[in-house]
């Protein structure tokens, strides 16, 4: 994964806009969400590092994830962010796929 580059991540995140998407969003053991299909209406990035993304779905709800860090673009199509520390240590991630992620 590399460092997050925003405009990079902007333009990734606009892939998604549109399409019904794939969520596979955790944030050290209290939130755990995979293969969540949405249409996804809305996708920002925000802040100068750590970054903040949002998911607007169907219009209607909000996802935000924060203290992200890194990202990852692969040859799926899937768009792979995580937040890490000081120490390497993952504390968020959030992967969007238009295809469901393996079980």
């Amino acid at each position: 994964m590399m460092n997050i580059d925003r405009t990079s991540v902007e333009a990734e995140l606009r892939k998604f806009v549109g399409a019904d998407i794939y969520v596979h969003s955790e944030a050290t053991s209290f939130v755990f969400v995979r293969n969540f299909k949405v249409r996804a209406t809305d996708a920002r990035i925000a802040g100068e590092g750590p970054y903040r993304v949002a998911l607007r779905f169907d219009g209607h709800g909000w996802l935000r994830m924060e203290a992200l860090t890194h990202y990852e673009a692969d040859e799926a199509g899937r768009l792979l962010l995580a937040g890490y520390d000081d120490r390497g240590r993952m504390h968020v991630a959030l992967h969007l796929g238009k295809e469901p992620f393996p079980e």
